[in-house]
């Protein structure tokens, strides 16, 4: 039987990193509570008394995902659009005790998401549920709990089984982290904080900050709220202090100005934060004390001019990312979102659209110190359905709690600049679009004016968009339909435009289909027949879409000439699982829109967008180099920074190639030769970059290469291990799909594999993977003890390579 987890130790610790950062006594208590939890999978029990006998059950930590630990199937009830992974109705129950000294506290247990359909009970009373699974929610526990040492238990139930509830993977169970929250009985109501910067110009910045409190004395109450504003480099910059009187049982909003002089502004470059730091006081009695995220910024939609931020024109270069990672499913892992932001920040993306749902508040807060505009959405249906069990079931119940809870918990974020109320919405087609649009847009700016309200649409005549006809919206978004983009300021007269979701090209990594220049709809129609590739590929060069898009340098040459358009999300930054658009069954399981695959390796197009959108120079040149003899080989090159580029095999000059205007790469056509392909970019005449691809041998070496070189002492750390086979010069060997065998020691653990294929169906949590195309990915969790790590990787070929990671 597990342990009883003692509440006084993470107290204490709680109490040691807060004291650091303040003087003060916190008197708000926050305990990270996702560890020892129990878990049984299963649709047939009742585990909500306090006195089930969990004993039987593992034992694991969270945010924990039970589908992506599972098998694919054809057979699995999500289909291939949800993954092709089980789901099913899972349990969780963790027990506890907690100081005496709560007793005078308010307690609240917040959880950052459950997928789906969640029930919480304490000691045996049910708090609530929750039906939709990205909404972060929370309960008042301190009235049922037990003290004088007795155990409390807490039980979670989580049914997904209800299926298809969604047209991507959704994950299954408590899958971001769960909070346990203790404060005073007069607190800051939960997110009960509202700041705003009205005013902002090189001199000062005026912030207004709103402060909800709430009084659960049995008697009125005197209260002070005391506000101040910190720096970057944690100096207090700005104090206000207001005195206000609440009756018992209620909540008054206090709001307080502060001015802030010579503002570092947050923008997409430099995104400086600045914090507010709340306390509440009962008398002299300090009862509860919050931190508030604060970037100072400004901006604009323009009709005509298009986006600015901070009186600065610029174009907003976004990629819209479902909120899966990979081999790691639904979980939330910090550094697996970095990663997948770094990978979007390189390459150029200023922007990120929260497709098609409200994400983690941790992918936000990373937003926010990255220096990344979010365009924030919470809805893909309304009250009429896209697949069976979708959101369309719970609408009227839900709909009206689950976006003010969405709008309050993200409106403090500097980075979130845009409310969108739905994507691709079919109420837009009928007149109920208008009544419900106006609804939503009433609910969000009861909330928040500071940020216009958008929704992506797909129908771009006006007479027949009625969510358009709303009058409601404050900047209209467009999904894909770039032929008519140009003419959209004629059709929707001083209306300010976004694409909000462009592209749909289709790609898997290191495949090549030619002739490259021959473009294709992967299926011509939602109707049409369609065959594709025996082994479920599509070639990786930009020339295959759905049927609905366009590729990236056709999308991209349209967005980037029309100035009224404020910005483009490329439909989308990485692959996800779930939606095999174009192979409709199984084995394939997870997309092809990805500019990166699903394992984070980035497709050649990549380097299209990071010549386009950076100023670092840029030289790609592919495919691999390993072709029949004499075959003719069309070789790409995405460049920038220089006039021209020269191609040479084998030392001989194949000529120079220049793009043309409204080109982003160039091409040759070459017979197959062995040996060293070789690209030259220059700039007038002086060499900017030079690229080389060798012919590769056999596979003779496994080569590990780990994004960090040590672990952080916390269990949440993460590392990204990746795998090239290459031959014994050192080359990646482009078609190489052995297996390799992992086995790691020491202080963590291997919690996904990976290759980027959308039709493998090794499980994810295997110790052993394909490679393919050469390359693999295996994840490392520490478990937080510091001790040295040895991962060793074991292929059919060579020797074992071990790599040590402290």
């Amino acid at each position: 039987m597990i342990k009883t987890i003692n509440i006084f130790f993470y107290l204490a610790v709680a109490l040691f990193f807060s004291a650091c950062d303040t003087e003060e006594k916190p008197s708000r208590v926050v305990l990270d509570f996702n560890e020892n939890w129990k878990f049984m999978l299963s649709d047939s029990i009742d585990a909500s008394a306090s006195a089930y006998n969990d004993s039987s059950w593992r034992v694991l930590d969270l945010p924990h995902d039970w589908s992506i630990e599972g098998a694919f199937g054809k057979d699995n009830p999500a289909g291939t659009g949800g993954g092709a992974l089980p789901t099913g109705t899972g349990w969780y129950r963790k027990t506890f005790d907690v100081p005496e000294d709560w007793k005078d506290k308010v307690v609240r247990m917040e959880f950052g998401g459950v997928y789906r359909n969640s029930e919480v009970w304490i000691n045996g009373h049910s708090l609530g549920q929750r039906a939709n699974g990205y909404i972060s929610f929370g309960y008042a526990i301190e009235k049922y709990l037990r003290f004088n040492g007795e155990d409390n238990v807490v039980t979670v139930k989580a049914d997904n089984s209800r299926q298809p509830n969604s047209r991507w993977y959704t994950g299954s169970g408590i899958y971001r982290d769960v909070k346990l929250v203790a404060t005073g009985k007069l607190r800051i109501a939960p997110q009960g904080t509202y700041v705003t910067t009205p005013a902002v110009s090189a001199d000062s910045a005026r912030v207004v900050m709103d402060v909800e409190v709430i009084n659960s004395h049995t008697e009125a109450k005197t209260l002070k709220v005391a506000s101040e504003i910190i720096d970057g480099a944690g100096r207090s910059i700005a104090f206000a202090t207001t005195a206000r009187s609440v009756a018992s049982g209620q909540a008054v909003t206090v709001q307080q100005q502060m001015t802030v002089k010579d503002p570092q502004l947050w923008s997409v470059e430099k995104p400086y934060m600045y914090r507010v730091h709340t306390r509440v006081y009962d008398g002299e009695e300090k009862t509860d004390d919050y931190d508030t995220p604060l970037g100072i910024r400004y901006f604009e939609f323009d009709a005509e001019k298009g986006f600015s931020l901070n009186g600065k024109p610029m174009k907003i270069l976004g990629v819209c990312l479902h909120h899966d990672s990979g081999a790691l499913g639904a979980v939330v892992y910090e550094d697996a979102l970095r990663r997948k932001l770094g990978l979007m920040k390189e390459m150029g993306a200023n922007a990120i659209r929260t497709a098609h749902n409200p994400h983690s508040s941790v992918l936000l807060r990373l937003c926010d110190e990255m220096g990344f505009i979010v365009q924030d959405e919470a809805f893909d249906s309304w009250k009429k359905k896209k697949v069976k069990e979708d959101y369309h079931t719970d609408w009227d119940a839900w709909h009206m709690k689950d976006l003010q809870d969405f709008i309050k918990r993200d409106r403090n974020h500097p980075s979130v600049m845009m409310w969108s109320i739905g994507n691709e919405i079919r109420e837009q087609f009928d007149s109920t679009g208008i009544t419900i649009t106006r609804e939503l847009t009433g609910i969000v700016k009861a909330l928040d004016t500071t940020r216009p309200v958008t929704s992506a649409l797909t129908e771009n005549e006006p007479e027949k968009n009625f969510i358009y006809r709303s009058g409601a919206l404050d900047l209209l978004g467009f999904n894909y339909k770039i032929d008519a983009y140009e003419d959209l300021p004629n059709r929707f007269p001083g209306a300010k435009f976004i694409a909000s979701e462009n592209v749909s090209g289709l790609a898997t990594r290191g495949s090549y289909d030619m002739p490259s220049d021959s473009l294709m709809h992967w299926p011509e129609a939602f109707d049409a027949p369609f065959e594709g590739h025996d082994d479920y590929t599509v070639s990786a060069y930009d020339q295959v879409t759905a049927y609905w898009g366009a590729t990236h340098e056709e999308t991209w040459k349209v967005v980037k000439n029309l100035d009224f358009i404020s910005g483009v999300f490329i439909w989308s930054g990485i692959d996800f699982l779930g939606e095999p658009v174009p192979y409709p069954d199984y084995p394939a399981r997870s997309s092809y829109y990805g500019i990166v695959d699903l394992a984070g390796f980035p497709k050649d197009v990549y380097y299209m967008y990071k010549s386009e959108w950076t100023d670092t120079p840029v030289l790609h040149v592919f495919p691999h180099w390993n072709w029949e003899e004499g075959q003719e080989v069309d070789v790409w090159a995405y460049y920038n920074r220089a006039d021209e580029v020269e191609l040479f095999l084998n030392g001989e000059s194949l000529g120079k190639k220049s793009k043309k205007e409204g080109e982003f790469h160039v091409m040759w056509r070459v017979p197959f030769a062995p040996g060293t392909l070789k690209a030259v970019s220059r700039k007038g005449g002086k060499v900017v970059l030079e690229r080389e691809i060798h012919t590769a041998g056999p596979a003779e070496k496994l080569q590990l290469q780990p994004d960090r070189k040590s672990f952080r002492k916390d269990k949440k750390a993460l590392c990204f291990v990746t795998v090239d086979i290459t031959d014994k010069e050192g080359n990646l060997v482009p078609d190489a799909d052995d297996k390799i065998y992992f086995e790691v020691t020491g202080g963590a653990r291997i919690v996904g594999v990976d290759n980027g294929y959308q039709a493998d169906t090794t499980p994810m949590k295997a110790r052993e993977k394909n490679a393919f195309k050469g390359k693999c990915l295996v994840i490392l969790q520490s478990d937080g003890t510091g001790e040295e790590v040895m991962l060793k990787a074991k292929a059919g070929f060579g020797e074992e390579t071990v790599i040590s990671i402290r």
